[in-house]
């Protein structure tokens, strides 16, 4: 099969097409044959050593695509099923073995492109806004990279909520999609010199209720300072570069702020939690809360590419790779 192999860490030239043996169906495992592959941001820290990975290997946590073959015991999902997945590596490939019980059903309403689009990244904007910090009509949001992938989602979702949600991204292009995701206020960063001034501005100086900050290291101090009492900083990436060491003194000096740094997988860890969360989403996606953006469509082997244009923030929306 063709599949994308990383044989060491590095940038995004290390992704190179191979052909490499079919996987099989294990027990309590899908063979499947995929369809679309997700591009996230994690793809790039593993890729680049920052998680540290056991080379060679095939990356990709994500895709969507028809079961194969059915291992022993995973009686759930049948040959022929449509399914998505956002937990098992090795999804830029023409095959690959999935755990079923890491497999959710694609309902006949929502597309393979949205099934991809929505899965990961959608159920991350919905733990961020339900469970991390749940978000209420009183809030205000301040959603870092607005634009992005998740951020599009996670103001959609804050937004439907009631909540007023300030975006903040780099160019008028994606002032634009950030608005009509539903964000009432936005802040292009690379034409100001003080974005917490710029926060506490526009909530006549109370600051946000929660900042949803993706970005990391060049917002992770405007996020605190933008904060209102008792706020909270939620950090869910690091596109940007990782945080430095933090004194939690800085948390009491700054108004008793709380931080966390969640991960959706702690969100999805048991089955009903991860088929609960899926079908919200898809829910939401077929009912049209939820707007999926595609903001790139590469095949395979442009991998590379599509790892360039996510960290050069050349793209908006979701990127997928197409089997």
């Amino acid at each position: 099969m063709r599949a994308v192999q990383v044989t060491r860490p590095g940038g995004p030239e290390v992704l190179e097409t191979a052909e490499l043996p079919d996987p099989e169906a294990g027990p309590g495992e899908l063979l499947i044959d995929v369809a679309i592959a997700g591009v996230n941001y994690i793809d790039t820290y593993q890729r680049a050593g920052i998680y540290r990975m056991d080379t060679p290997y095939v990356p990709g946590m994500e895709g969507v695509g028809r079961v194969r073959a059915v291992g022993d015991g995973a009686d759930e999902f049948a040959v022929g099923d449509r399914v998505a997945w956002s937990e098992t590596l090795g999804s830029y490939a023409e095959g690959v073995a999935v755990p079923a019980d890491k497999a959710v059903a694609v309902p006949d309403g929502v597309t393979d492109e949205h099934a991809v689009g929505a899965l990961l990244q959608g159920m991350t904007a919905h733990f961020l806004v339900n469970d991390t910090y749940p978000v209420s009509a009183d809030d205000t949001v301040l959603v870092h990279a607005a634009a992005g992938g998740v951020g599009l989602l996670l103001t959609q979702l804050a937004a439907a909520k009631g909540a007023r949600v300030i975006g903040t991204v780099s160019t008028a292009e994606k002032e634009e999609l950030a608005r009509a995701a539903g964000a009432a206020e936005v802040i292009r960063y690379t034409e100001i010199d003080d974005l917490a001034a710029e926060v506490r501005k526009l909530t006549d100086g109370a600051g946000v209720d929660v900042v949803y900050d993706s970005v990391g290291a060049t917002t992770f101090d405007a996020g605190l300072a933008g904060l209102r009492r008792r706020g909270m900083l939620v950090l869910f990436g690091a596109s940007s570069g990782p945080v430095p060491p933090v004194d939690p003194q800085r948390l009491n000096a700054a108004g008793s702020l709380y931080l966390t740094r969640p991960k959706l997988f702690d969100y999805v860890a048991e089955r009903p939690e991860l088929v609960t969360k899926a079908a919200a989403v898809y829910q939401a996606v077929a009912d049209g809360t939820l707007d999926v953006r595609i903001g790139g469509r590469y095949p395979l082997e442009q991998a590379r590419t599509a790892h360039e244009d996510l960290q050069a923030r050349r793209t908006t929306g979701k990127l997928l790779l197409t089997i």
